[in-house]
């Protein structure tokens, strides 16, 4: 092309601008570029613009909106990065640019930096809080595990469970490393979340683990779809990434962290022989308490057995209490009929005397006879009294009592007479009855 352009003596300005397009996007078809991202700027459109510099130039570039949205580094200024992409011209300002086709944290200092932001971030927005944090179920009778479904980590799990207290695993096979990790872990989550409560399939604690790798290999699990997946489950999750002393952000968004992915299968289960030997000493404990309870309580009353006197002591003493009352009683009657005879006998009185005591009271209770005769009623109405009394026998003492009662009885010492008393009158009207 510039050999044909370099026969010409004019030339117009879009031939030379499409040559230059054509020899840069020849040349520089596929480059890698490290540099610090400096005035990234997003457009309306979605696209990112921005510039790559080092210590002396800058190199304009630009990542279309479709790349942009899938990269798994967030374009920022003051990040060091390798971009991947072409070179190409922009005509309308005879300028060249890089299009980024991916983008790559460049070095480890980088990506620290990068991560002590994210975790500046997260901090602030609370998803590393203490009290979001769920309880591990001390039995879990599911336990799901996301990771790879190759390799030592998955096999490592597997063995400690079953050595410690055999439990159903379900495993989420997923990308650990490299692009797309993020996403498919993060879809693991969301999936093993959104099982029904109810089915058999829904783990009751989940481990996402990995093995070690260097910063960029274990950098998925530092990546906030991640992290916002785990702060979100309604599962317990135990986060078993790298080696002990790696701590990825995914560590502090977990439930609980382990130290590597053997420690997980520590956390989740318990010692089968262990607690099998603690629920024996717990029974024997237990029977042992229960036995030295009702010993103790057994002494106790037989202490408070001894202040008591036996029943049969109880039973003889109220015997001897009930012959001492009989004697006492029986010896009472004798000795009142005793007193009762002699003051019945007789054999020191002369019969005279016997004789004025009898004649006495006979005249006694004479008397008595005509006293209560002469007070009679039969007596009273012989001298000439009458009883009036109302139709029910009731004695009349004045007139009003006579005009209410109208009809009236009238009994003499020989009969009853009936009578009725007039209001205006008071004539009387009346027959004669037999005496009744």
């Amino acid at each position: 092309m510039l050999d044909l352009l370099a026969e010409k003596k004019e030339f117009t300005v879009s031939e030379i601008s499409f040559a230059i397009k054509q020899l840069v996007e020849t040349s520089f078809s596929s480059v890698r570029v490290k540099g610090e991202i400096f005035g990234a700027k997003r457009a309306d459109s979605g696209h990112w613009y921005l510039s790559l510099k080092d210590e002396n130039s800058l190199l304009s570039a630009v990542c279309w909106r479709g790349i942009a949205n899938n990269l798994s580094v967030k374009i920022a200024d003051g990040l060091e990065v390798v971009a991947t992409g072409k070179i190409t011209t922009f005509n309308g300002r005879s300028s060249y640019q890089l299009v980024i086709e991916k983008l790559e944290i460049a070095g480890e200092g980088a990506l620290l930096k990068l991560l002590e932001e994210r975790k500046q971030q997260f901090f602030k927005e609370g998803l590393f809080e203490a009290a979001h944090k769920q309880k591990i179920p001390y039995l879990p009778q599911t336990i799901g595990v996301i990771t790879s479904p190759t390799g030592a980590v998955i096999r490592d799990i597997i063995h400690r469970i079953r050595d410690r207290f055999p439990t159903r695993i379900i495993v989420w096979p997923t990308l650990v490393q490299g692009e797309g990790a993020a996403e498919k872990i993060a879809a693991a989550i969301n999936g093993f979340n959104n099982l029904p409560n109810n089915s058999p399939n829904r783990p009751d604690v989940l481990i996402v683990a990995r093995g070690g790798g260097s910063l960029e290999d274990l950098w998925p699990f530092n990546e906030e779809i991640v992290v916002r997946a785990v702060y979100n489950s309604k599962i317990p999750l135990i986060s078993a990434v790298g080696h002990e002393t790696d701590t990825m952000l995914i560590d502090y968004a977990a439930d609980v962290r382990a130290p590597t992915p053997t420690g997980a299968a520590e956390f989740a289960v318990p010692v089968k022989s262990e607690l099998y030997n603690g629920l024996l000493t717990t029974d024997l404990r237990l029977k042992n308490a229960t036995f030295r309870y009702f010993s103790e309580l057994q002494k106790y009353l037989e202490a408070l057995g001894h202040g008591i006197p036996s029943l049969k002591q109880i039973v003889l003493e109220n015997q001897q209490k009930i012959d001492d009352r009989t004697e006492r009683l029986q010896n009472a009657f004798t000795n009142l009929l005793k007193d009762k005879i002699n003051s019945l006998k007789l054999t020191n009185l002369k019969p005279f005397y016997i004789k004025t005591i009898t004649e006495t009271k006979k005249e006694s209770l004479k008397n008595l006879a005509l006293r209560l005769e002469a007070v009679s009623v039969d007596s009273v109405l012989k001298r000439g009294f009458a009883w009036i009394s109302d139709d029910k026998f009731q004695t009349i003492y004045d007139t009003n009592s006579a005009k209410r009662a109208r009809d009236l009885h009238i009994r003499f010492a020989d009969g009853i007479v009936k009578t009725r008393v007039t209001e205006r009158d008071c004539a009387v009207q009346g027959d004669l009855f037999d005496d009744l």
